[in-house]
């Protein structure tokens, strides 16, 4: 069978087994190596490059995503799957309840902010912004009948996730205004969503170098650079409001090695926002 032809059924079930069984391991903490996996792993297939184990990796990613799920980190979700491979995905799922509970552990687990961290690496470039060619067929529906966890949600909820990250936030903070000779706005950086509540739509009180208010509002995942992440339509609308001082501050391998990124302005600008429940009351 050429490279170019449609995979197999058993092709895609062994693929998928191999990918969940790295994604558990990577949810546990455990160590494992992709080379060796992607060496196993292509003895099983029919005449398959390792370009095309990538393709169908990162493939496996998008089902993950769009089933509100975590994913490997390195394998970035790429779109255009087929309904096939959904299929399987949700499949292994269904069958193997150790990976809920495994992932419910990974995303309820608590943080604390690591003691050395090199500020001068910290930031990353963001991810690319998509014009949405090639993402998932409008026709495909998840069905997941075992397990309907939005893990996402979860993480989104772990308080002490999340403030760790802020925390993080404001060692960063006052290391760049400090090594821009600032030190009298780093001694001014506030934890506002400590010192005043949560509800006015950002976490840290910072500044420009030139000396204006800088407002932070932090987003923090254990996980891949991708993931998504839940914001409050407080958060949105301040956004807007404060589009010339808003920034978004994104953490992602919080546990294994934080990385961060930063996106001025309105979160609408650089994010497709999907209102995922309602509020009813009662005429």
């Amino acid at each position: 069978m050429a490279n170019g032809t449609s995979w197999s059924e058993n092709e895609i079930a062994v693929t998928v087994a191999d990918y969940m069984k790295m994604l558990t391991l990577e949810l546990s903490g455990q160590r494992y190596n992709k080379a060796a996996h992607r060496r196993t792993l292509i003895q099983l297939l029919d005449n398959r490059s390792e370009g095309a184990i990538e393709l169908k990796h990162q493939n496996i990613s998008a089902v993950l995503r769009d089933l509100n799920c975590v994913w490997i980190p390195g394998y970035k979700p790429r779109g255009n799957y087929q309904s096939s491979l959904a299929r399987y995905v949700e499949n292994w799922i269904n069958t193997h309840p150790e990976f809920d509970r495994t992932s419910l552990a990974a995303v309820e687990q608590p943080a604390v902010v690591p003691n050395e961290i090199d500020y001068h690496r910290l930031i990353v470039d963001p991810p690319a912004i998509s014009d949405k060619a090639g993402e998932t067929p409008a026709t495909y529906s998840p069905t997941r009948q075992a397990s309907k966890r939005d893990y996402v949600a979860r993480e989104a909820r772990n308080s002490a996730l999340g403030n760790a990250g802020e925390l993080l936030v404001m060692h960063y903070e006052e290391f760049r205004l400090r090594q821009a000779g600032k030190t009298t706005l780093a001694e001014r950086i506030e934890h506002v969503s400590d010192t005043q509540g949560d509800g006015l739509g950002y976490d840290v009180l910072s500044f420009d170098v030139s000396g204006k208010e800088r407002f932070i509002e932090v987003k923090t995942t254990a996980f891949a650079k991708e993931t998504p992440f839940y914001a409050s339509r407080n958060e949105v609308t301040f956004s807007s409001e404060a589009k010339d001082q808003f920034h978004l501050y994104r953490l992602f391998e919080f546990r294994k090695s934080p990385k961060l990124f930063t996106l001025p302005g309105r979160i609408d600008d650089y994010c497709d926002l999907d209102p995922v429940s309602y509020i009813c009351r009662f005429r």
